[in-house]
Parts: C-alpha cells; sequence; structure tokens
C-alpha cells in the first residue's frame, strides 16, 4: 500500500545513478532489449543485495491465501508470490536463485538493517512507516471491507454509519485500525487481534461483531475460515486516497530503482494485470458500503 520514498545516501550515490540507468531503458531506442538485459544483469549484481547471487525475499509466516498458498511462498502460488517472482524475473534473477525468509509484519517497517532484500507483505506506506524504510511503488491497490457472521444484526447493514454501534476487530500493525476510526467512527474502540485466525475465533465467539482487513482477505477468510460469514461490502478511507501496497526496502536501498523499473515493466506488459485476475478476481464483487 505505497509509494516510492527513496532519500539515497551520499556513499551510495554513485552505485545507485549506475544502477538506475542501467534498468531503465529507454523507451523507442532500437537498444531497448539490449538495455533491458543489461539492466537486469546489473540489478542481479548491485553490490546492494544482502548476498549475492541469490535474491532474498521476506514475507510473514504464516503466509495466507490469496496472497500465498499453502503457507509456501516458494511455489509460486498466490497474488504476492506470483508477483514476487514475477519481479524476480525482471531484475534478472532465476527461481531457483531466490530465497525466502520470515519477517514478522510488524518488524518488517522498523529502523536498522534487513536480512532481506524486500519485503511482500500487503504492507502499507506511512509517512512513519517511511522514515524508516524504502517503499516501491505501488502493485495493488486494496480497500477496506467489513466482515459478519450472516445471522449478526449488523448483518444487512449497507452503510458504514449501521456499524457505529459494532465492536469491530483488526489485526495488530495493519492501517485497518485508523481506517475504521477515520471512516467508521465506532463507539468504542477498536479490538486488535495479532492473527486473522485470533480475528475469526473472536467473530465466532462473539467477542467482536465484525472484522474489518484489506478485501481480497476478508474474500479468503470468508470463504475458508469462517462458517456462516458475510461480506458487508468495500470502502476506501484516508480522505479518498486510495490505499496501496508497496515493495518494502532497507533505507536508501540502492535495489528501490531496479524493484520500481521492474513493476513498471510489469504494469506495462500486462503481467501485473493477468496476476490481479488470476488470483484476485473474486475481489471485485463486493459492493461500495456507503458513508
Amino acid at each position: 500500500m505505497s509509494r516510492t520514498r527513496t532519500a539515497l545516501s551520499l556513499a551510495l550515490g554513485a552505485a545507485v545513478v549506475l544502477t538506475a540507468a542501467a534498468c531503465a531503458p529507454q523507451p523507442g531506442s532500437t537498444a531497448s532489449a539490449t538495455s533491458a538485459a543489461t539492466g537486469s544483469a546489473a540489478c542481479a549484481s548491485s553490490p546492494s543485495l544482502y548476498k549475492q547471487g541469490q535474491l532474498t525475499i521476506a514475507t510473514d509466516s504464516p503466509a495466507y491465501a490469496p496472497w500465498f498458498d499453502g503457507n509456501d511462498p516458494a511455489d509460486g502460488k498466490g497474488f504476492e508470490s506470483a508477483v514476487a517472482y514475477a519481479v524476480a524475473g525482471k531484475l534478472g534473477f532465476s527461481q531457483n536463485q531466490v530465497k525466502w525468509v520470515v519477517e514478522p509484519f510488524d518488524n518488517s517497517y522498523a529502523p536498522g538493517a534487513k536480512n532481506f532484500d524486500f519485503d511482500i507483505n500487503q504492507i502499507s506506506s506511512t509517512p512513519e512507516r517511511a522514515k524508516a524504510v524504502d517503499f516501491s511503488s505501488s502493485y495493488y491497490t486494496a480497500s477496506q471491507a467489513v466482515l459478519v457472521l450472516g445471522t449478526s444484526k449488523y448483518a444487512g447493514a449497507t452503510s458504514l454509519a449501521a456499524l457505529k454501534d459494532a465492536r469491530i476487530g483488526v489485526q495488530v500493525a495493519t492501517t485497518s485500525y485508523q481506517a475504521v476510526l477515520d471512516e467508521i467512527g465506532p463507539g468504542q474502540q477498536p479490538s486488535v487481534f495479532n492473527t486473522t485466525n485470533d480475528e475469526v475465533n473472536a467473530l465466532q465467539n462473539g467477542q467482536i461483531d465484525a472484522v474489518v482487513t484489506d478485501l481480497p482477505t476478508v474474500f479468503y477468510l470468508a470463504g475458508a475460515e469462517l462458517t456462516g460469514g458475510k461480506i458487508l461490502g468495500q470502502f476506501g478511507y484516508r480522505g479518498g486516497t486510495p490505499e496501496e501496497f508497496g515493495l518494502l526496502l532497507h533505507k536508501d536501498s540502492g535495489l528501490t530503482p531496479c524493484v520500481d523499473q521492474a513493476l513498471a515493466a510489469l504494469r506495462a506488459d500486462g503481467t501485473l494485470d493477468r496476476i490481479t485476475s488470476q488470483w484476485l478476481s473474486a475481489s471485485a464483487n463486493a459492493p461500495e458500503l456507503k458513508p
């Protein structure tokens, strides 16, 4: 959920400029294919890599559908796994040169050294987080969504206003908490849970009335984790500014220009649209909740 915020240090300046130039072939040039190949080679051998000869990618564990498949990021299935391997290919890495590591969500944007090249984990870019890390350009624009039990008194709600008295659950360290405060304005503070499993259990046990999280995750929870669930709909927030997911890199990473160029190429050739359609198509079928 992010836009790139890159402040390149003087110490990396020369290397970054060379890497960015190598990763960015000029449109219309007869040497575009050669430039692209040269750019990939430069990115794949960048001194900014966590480990030379491999691309180290992080995500949380467990890694849930539809973002991943069967808690196995390395199988290439699920939206974010597919995006990660597509980016890796544009950077010049084969699938067997990709290594996955575990990074808890709320640790990913903490200041300090990272043991990965980028993290892909539905991470939103906020001004506060961007002080400590880099974010790529967006690879997915997400709405928030509301999940309730079909037997709930809120099951017929068609507006956010109808949820003001509801007990709402969100996952720790996500932007859903602020989205609930800003857009729903509930009469009581949202309950915060460590995982989506905890949220679902709380909903089933009657501790909360509704779960708010990103739309694709709501579809997964309703279809695979919750019996008798109902998706009320989706909503945006932050004054209508779309919430965007971005790849997270360490602050002032020399790979940030390479990753941005890879994502731009995936948008331009239609790969990103195809991956989105394959893994997140169900997410388009949710009504907009009125204020």
